[in-house]
């Protein structure tokens, strides 16, 4: 049967006639069938999952309590366009209270319909044709998704542990530098849990004027440090001639789905992106951005997430160190990335061998019911998250994580 009209008709940036045709398996849906087939196989067994890039818990009952009560105002009920003024002002106080930073709420700061909506607006302001994204890898590839879309060139900057996880920007080649707009950075680091330094973040604003470029910095992560300091780009002097920030609460205050974040930095850029955004959606709704105001004026609740995920990491980090794995513990945020492991021999002498990141995440869902996410861009690494539900909260969090060590602790891992 031959193909629909239909076929002839999708852009070539999702693949053309081409569309829908292949069989490549996105490495997200390989790990959700493992999960179903593994439960499946052992019913008896409680799946474990390490992979989760997300929240385990609902957002606080002070930001549900300001949405139910906002929701059944009838002010809040139309269009929000580009956003209340609520919303804005309680974004500059969260960015003066946690890291010290002015931002002016009529000209520097506009909300987003979360992080991954905004890293898709900001590409149709700044790329045509031919435009190289300086982005790094692994990492968020959204911008660079789009950037692709209007004819942009996206240039990867490895991420390597020799360097601390930090781009070497002094390894760009001068050819796409010439022809480069747009330097992406996403501190602290998804997935290597990597934290930006006040020193690299000086040096990209610097590298950023000396090429004339403009700096994204998905922040998405930002408050959730687990020193005192809390990093922000802006703190730089000068940083707002050149970058905006992008803030979210979906994991900073457990709103994951209720879409909500904010852009913040230099005024031109902002406006941009709020002129693009006016085409794009109609705001996100008024309720949630007066909860969202609720929740960025409670500084205890990113605080509170932080310490959690600190606690996690303290107990999970010890355990995988003992049974050999290259960990340590990151400065912020939930996600551990190491090294995968080369094989493993079980305690009837079996050896399994890994060629790759995914080789070893499967094995772990397959053999084990413990869910972890493979990511193979720079080498053969895993990530770990430390979001995974605890059903008895935090009285059952070394449980979880003994079990991960009881499950493993037969097996002799090899690096």
């Amino acid at each position: 049967m031959s193909d629909p009209y239909i076929q002839q008709l999708f852009a070539e940036r999702i693949g053309g006639a081409n569309y829908g045709k292949s069989t490549a398996i996105y490495k997200f849906e390989k790990i959700k069938r493992a999960k179903a087939a593994a439960r499946k196989a052992k019913p008896d067994v409680a799946l474990i999952d390490l992979g989760v890039g997300e929240p385990d818990e609902m957002a606080f009952p002070q930001v549900v309590s300001a949405l139910q009560s906002e929701a059944a105002k009838p002010e809040n009920r139309g269009y929000a366009d580009n956003g209340g003024a609520d919303f804005r002002q309680a974004a500059a106080r969260y960015m003066k209270t946690l890291f010290g930073v002015d931002v002016d709420p009529d000209t520097e700061v506009l909300h987003s319909i979360g992080s991954k909506a905004a890293l898709s607006i900001l590409p149709a302001c700044l790329i045509n044709p031919g435009d190289v994204v300086l982005m790094t890898v692994p990492g968020y590839p959204v911008f660079g998704t789009h950037a692709k879309y209007y004819g942009g060139v996206v240039h990867n900057l490895r991420l390597t542990a020799d360097n601390g996880f930090l781009p070497d920007l002094k390894a760009i080649p001068a050819d796409l530098l010439a022809k480069a707009k747009v330097l992406v950075l996403n501190y602290p680091n998804n997935p290597t849990g990597a934290c930006a330094t006040r020193a690299f973040y000086e040096e990209a604003v610097a590298f950023a004027k000396r090429h004339n470029l403009v700096i994204v910095q998905d922040a998405a992560y930002g408050s959730l440090h687990f020193g005192a300091e809390q990093l922000s780009i802006l703190q730089v002097p000068g940083a707002r001639d050149v970058a905006v920030e992008l803030h979210s609460l979906s994991k900073s205050h457990n709103m994951t789905g209720w879409r909500i974040g904010f852009v913040a930095g230099n005024a031109l850029l902002v406006r941009a992106y709020g002129d693009v955004k006016d085409n794009t959606d109609s705001g996100q709704f008024l309720g949630i951005q007066k909860a969202g105001a609720a929740g960025l004026d409670d500084a205890s609740i990113p605080r509170a997430i932080a310490a959690k995920y600190s606690r996690r990491m303290d107990l999970l980090v010890g355990v995988l160190a003992k049974l050999g794995f290259q960990v340590r513990k990151p400065g912020a945020g939930f996600f551990l990335y190491m090294p995968a492991p080369k094989a493993a021999t079980g305690p009837g002498g079996a050896r399994v061998a890994f060629d790759s990141g995914e080789a070893f995440s499967q094995w772990m869902i397959t053999e084990h019911l413990i869910s972890t996410v493979p990511w193979d861009d720079c080498g053969a690494f895993v990530r770990f998250s430390v979001t995974f539900v605890s059903p008895k909260g935090q009285a059952g969090e070394a449980e979880v994580v003994t079990e991960v060590q009881r499950r493993l602790s037969p097996w002799k891992f090899e690096f």
